[in-house]
């Protein structure tokens, strides 16, 4: 993550940091994580210390904040938003101090499933706990799946989220914390993939900056920082 703030542009445009949550606590044998886990303090701490880094160490504010429902999500942006404050509690720009620190954190459902790529969980459901995650994901990707969106129109929909809450103000940041299999099918339909691998999934609290060229969604242009790399695309060819 660190090394994608050298990539980020040099405009001072607004930018979305969409994040997978941070350290829970571990699943169960088969892999599922309940909804009901929380994070752990060390996962916690982490999401403190990686906000306070971003404000002390860039000129990026968090000045909007969005989270899956699911707990775990919600204490993650908490935390980053605790931290962010922390930094910035010897400002001298007292209007900073305030905003950041009255953020509400706005949950929505197309950052948690089902919701996301998900239509039907009755459906989706049992082959997800058949296949595992990776399986199904790649099934997803291929269109093999009952009761879920096409790809193209499950990301069109994150990303449109994310275009209208995004700040208006110069180096001011969207924070958005979701989850792994939604971060991990967003950026392979994103990038034009129709399978991933285990190392192209998301580790807890890793995520990408992404920020658009453009007045509106339609014709916009997405680029995005993920592991070091820079890509982009326009939506009209989405």
């Amino acid at each position: 993550m660190f090394e994608a703030i050298a990539l980020l542009p040099k405009s001072n445009q607004p930018l979305v940091l969409l994040t997978r949550h941070s350290i829970r606590e571990a699943a169960d044998n088969n892999g599922f994580a309940s909804y009901q886990l929380p994070l752990t303090p060390i996962g916690r701490n982490l999401a403190y210390e990686w906000g306070k880094w971003l404000s002390a160490n860039t000129s990026l504010q968090i000045a909007a904040c969005l989270s899956s429902p699911i707990p775990r999500c919600v204490d993650t942006a908490s935390e980053m938003l605790k931290g962010a404050q922390a930094a910035i509690q010897d400002s001298i720009d007292e209007s900073q101090q305030l905003e950041t620190s009255l953020l509400n954190i706005d949950q929505h459902n197309l950052l948690v499933e089902p919701g996301s790529f998900v239509l039907d969980i009755a459906q989706a459901g049992p082959r997800f706990k058949q296949y595992g995650a990776l399986k199904f994901i790649n099934c997803f990707l291929s269109n093999q799946l009952p009761g879920m969106k096409i790809p193209v129109q499950g990301a069109q929909d994150i990303l449109r989220l994310l275009f209208d809450h995004l700040p208006t103000q110069d180096n001011h940041l969207l924070l958005a914390v979701s989850h792994d299999t939604i971060l991990a099918a967003l950026f392979a339909v994103m990038a034009g993939h129709t399978s991933i691998e285990h190392k192209d999934w998301p580790n807890m609290m890793e995520g990408a900056f992404l920020w658009f060229e453009g007045e509106s969604f339609e014709y916009s242009i997405v680029n995005w920082i993920w592991r070091g790399q820079h890509y982009r695309f326009k939506v009209q060819n989405f």
